[in-house]
C-alpha cells in the first residue's frame, strides 16, 4: 500500500446491514474527509480501496464487519456506577444522556468512548462496543485529492494522531482539513466523544472505567 499520500475524498456512509440502506454519516464540500496514507489514521480496509484512486474517479464499495469494526459483543455491554459521572457532586445530565458517545478511561489510563444504553437510580449502562461492530457498511463517493503528501503535512497528521497539536483537530475525530474538526465518520477515533468510522478503533482495556 503507497504511503504518506495526502488524500481527500467526499463519501456517503450507509448500513446496508440485513438489507437495510440507511446513511450515517455524509461529508460536505466545504468538510471532506482529509488523511495520510500509511499512518493508520483510516480502516486498513478502507484506506486499501481508495489509496490508488486518482482525482477525481468515484468508489462504491463494501466492508463486512471484520474489515471494519468487528462483531458486537455483549460482554461489552457493562453497568457503571453512576456517581462516576459526577461533577461538583451532581449527575453530569448535560452529558450523560441515552444515545451519546463519552469518552472513558480505565485504572490503566486507556482511553477509549462508549455509547450510553441506559440511565437508572444507580447505575448507567455503556455499550463498549464501536458503534457501528456487527454493521456492514458501504461507501460511495469521490476522489477531491490525491498526490504525494508534503513534508509538513505528514508532520502535522503525526501531531495531530500523537495529541501534540493544539489546532483544532486536537483529540477529535473526522475531517482534519484546515486545521479544523468535523464531525465525520472516516478520522481515527478520538478522545472527546466523537466517533471516527473510517478510523482506526480504539480499544479498551481490562478493568475499571471511569469518566475522562
Amino acid at each position: 500500500m503507497e504511503s504518506n499520500k495526502f488524500i481527500s475524498v467526499s463519501y456517503q456512509l450507509y448500513d446496508i446491514t440485513e438489507g437495510k440502506s440507511d446513511l450515517i454519516e455524509q461529508t460536505s464540500d466545504e468538510r471532506p474527509f482529509i488523511f495520510v496514507s500509511g499512518m493508520g489514521v483510516t480502516l486498513p480496509a478502507f484506506e486499501e480501496q481508495i489509496v490508488n484512486l486518482a482525482k477525481g474517479e468515484s468508489f462504491d464499495f463494501t466492508l463486512t464487519p471484520e474489515q471494519a469494526y468487528g462483531a458486537h459483543y455483549a460482554e461489552r455491554i457493562i453497568d457503571l456506577e453512576k456517581d462516576i459521572f459526577t461533577i461538583n457532586g451532581q449527575f453530569d445530565a448535560q452529558h450523560v444522556q441515552v444515545g451519546a458517545i463519552i469518552p472513558l478511561q480505565n485504572e490503566d489510563g486507556n482511553r477509549f468512548n462508549g455509547v450510553v444504553l441506559e440511565i437508572g437510580d444507580s447505575k448507567v449502562k455503556i455499550d463498549l462496543n464501536h458503534p457501528l461492530a456487527g454493521k456492514i457498511l458501504n461507501f460511495k463517493g469521490e476522489i477531491t485529492e490525491s498526490r504525494e503528501a508534503t513534508a509538513e503535512e505528514v508532520a502535522g497528521m503525526a501531531k495531530l494522531m500523537s495529541g501534540e497539536s493544539h489546532g483544532g483537530c486536537n483529540g477529535c475525530n473526522g475531517h482534519c482539513g484546515e486545521g479544523e474538526c468535523g464531525e465525520g465518520h472516516c478520522g481515527g477515533e478520538g478522545h472527546c466523544g466523537g466517533e471516527g468510522h473510517c478510523g482506526g478503533e480504539g480499544h479498551h482495556g481490562e478493568g475499571h472505567c471511569g469518566c475522562h
